[in-house]
């Protein structure tokens, strides 16, 4: 993180946040990072505008990313991230155009770099014991995934803008964490990859308990489980929302391929071995349902990281990336099983997934408090 970066960072401290709480952490205020079935305020986006992210690609991307937004903005505000009148201009007319709920549809005029707000954009949490204020935001240190895509200054302070645009106070734990690095089934358990979290391009200070320590103290959480790596192509070093997602307290969803020549095999196998040996806060052991993977997808010889897992859980909705591939209905039907309550809806992310990513990458949840 280079030094302009980190002046912006502390003038945007000031005055707000973590001093109101003197040196308590989250956890012991009685917050914590809620699981993502739960009930949302609203998805926060940020729009995409980076042509170096979606390179020949970023304009074919828009009818998918807002049939995305028409599905959330049914059940949810959807407040979006932009840099001006002109792209906010632009975007409504896109949005317009997908036939959304315009009056669920927020902007904001917060600058960013890229459109990954899952891993940008703020971690919300909430007071479970009724305490004021019901809700506060954890903006953790971003260098895109490890200094890879500068650059970020602008990224890196959204979470505090929102903080300082909704009057919620912002807590600054001081290392670098990507929302989509970690998954919660909001009794207590995260689950991350030790590829990621572990990567020396994060938080090479740190060890793997000081890193457990991070997360459970600003996350609310009790106990950290790991499994190894995550997919090829995935330029994040291996986000857990492209292999495992929790779908109740104690039932992950595990992505698998079938073909023992493909290279995800051993990685997803060895994931998978992991998972089976893994305990619950109670002692008991996780269900696992196998979540098939999607056919290779290739753009310009290089193998994308498409997976069904990086599907975002909505208030009425479970929205899943499909790739045009015999799979998709089949994953469709797995995860439909997982959320009865809910209606699972697949939206082609052949495009999308150019930029490294989906829908579970591009959002970050707002709980309702």
């Amino acid at each position: 993180m280079n030094n302009e970066n980190s002046n912006q960072t502390n003038e945007l401290n000031f005055g707000h946040q973590t001093s109101d709480f003197g040196q308590k952490k989250p956890k012991e205020l009685g917050y914590v990072f809620p699981a993502e079935w739960e009930e949302h305020e609203a998805t926060w986006l940020s729009w995409p505008h980076k042509e170096e992210s979606w390179p020949g690609k970023l304009e074919e991307i828009y009818p998918y990313y807002c049939q995305f937004i028409k599905i959330l903005s049914d059940d949810e505000f959807v407040r979006i991230n932009v840099k001006d009148e002109e792209m906010r201009k632009f975007a409504m007319d896109c949005i317009m155009q997908a036939g959304a709920n315009l009056e669920n549809i927020e902007f904001y005029f917060h600058e960013t770099n890229d459109a990954w707000c899952r891993d940008h954009g703020p971690a919300f949490l909430i007071n479970k014991n009724g305490e004021e204020p019901e809700k506060v935001i954890v903006d953790w240190g971003y260098n895109a995934w490890g200094n890879k895509y500068p650059p970020f200054d602008l990224d890196d302070v959204i979470p505090t803008k929102i903080g300082k645009e909704f009057d919620i106070p912002v807590f600054h734990p001081g290392i670098v964490m990507e929302g989509g690095s970690v998954e919660f089934n909001g009794k207590g358990t995260i689950l991350t990859s030790k590829s990621c979290l572990l990567n020396k391009n994060r938080n090479p200070h740190l060890s793997k308990e000081e890193i457990e320590e991070y997360l459970k103290n600003y996350y609310g959480q009790e106990q950290v489980l790991w499994v190894s790596d995550g997919i090829i192509g995935d330029d994040t070093d291996g986000h857990i929302d492209d292999t495992v997602r929790f779908v109740n307290e104690n039932t992950v969803l595990t992505v698998v391929e079938d073909n023992p020549e493909d290279e995800n095999y051993e990685i997803l196998q060895t994931n998978l071995r992991e998972l089976q040996e893994m305990k619950l806060l109670d002692g008991s052991p996780l269900n696992i349902i196998e979540l098939p993977m999607p056919d290779p997808v290739i753009w310009e010889d290089q193998r994308l990281p498409a997976s069904y897992a990086n599907f975002y859980i909505s208030n009425k909705h479970v929205i899943v990336p499909t790739y045009r591939c015999d799979k998709d209905e089949k994953a469709l039907e797995i995860i439909q099983k997982c959320f009865p309550e809910r209606k699972v809806v697949g939206i082609d992310s052949t495009e999308i997934i150019w930029g490294l990513g989906s829908f579970h990458c591009l959002s970050q949840q707002e709980p309702f408090a």
